[in-house]
């Protein structure tokens, strides 16, 4: 008895179907982050020398204090706690606050011990409003 084996169907892996996939992942992914927007905040760093903000004129000035809680100068420059802390409370003070006036300095005094996301939120919340001059209140050092 003879048994004839059965031919065996050659497998091929094709190259360029493949090739095909990967470009159309590559070009997937190269145009996903062409749309990932960076912000950018603009804002002048203090410097220990020159004037103080608060004597050139009307200021918006922000207090952050340990906790992350907020507060804004009124206009006996006494800081007042803001009774809504959330980040759409405070965007409702600042608008307020600054009316339709953009270009008043806005200077953030934060406690040294502040957490830093409840600043960058007072930034971010300060960029979306419109403001351009952005400062960070600072301690002189004294002279020996």
């Amino acid at each position: 008895m003879q048994f004839r084996r059965k031919r065996r169907t050659q497998v091929d892996i094709g190259l360029i179907p493949m090739i095909d996939v990967l470009l159309v992942l590559l070009f997937f992914f190269m145009v996903a982050t062409t749309f990932r927007h960076h912000s950018e905040l603009k804002i002048n760093l203090p410097e220990a020398q020159g004037s103080d903000a608060s004597e050139q004129g009307k200021t918006i000035n922000l207090y952050v204090d340990v906790k992350g809680s907020y507060a804004l100068a009124g206009d006996d420059n006494q800081f007042h706690e803001l009774v809504n802390q959330n980040l759409d409370g405070l965007k409702a003070a600042l608008a307020q606050t600054a009316g339709d006036s953009r270009q008043l300095p806005f200077i953030i005094s934060a406690d040294g011990k502040a957490p830093h996301q409840a600043v960058v939120s007072a930034l971010d919340v300060a960029n979306e409003l419109g403001f351009h001059h952005i400062t960070f209140a600072i301690n002189r050092p004294e002279k020996p």
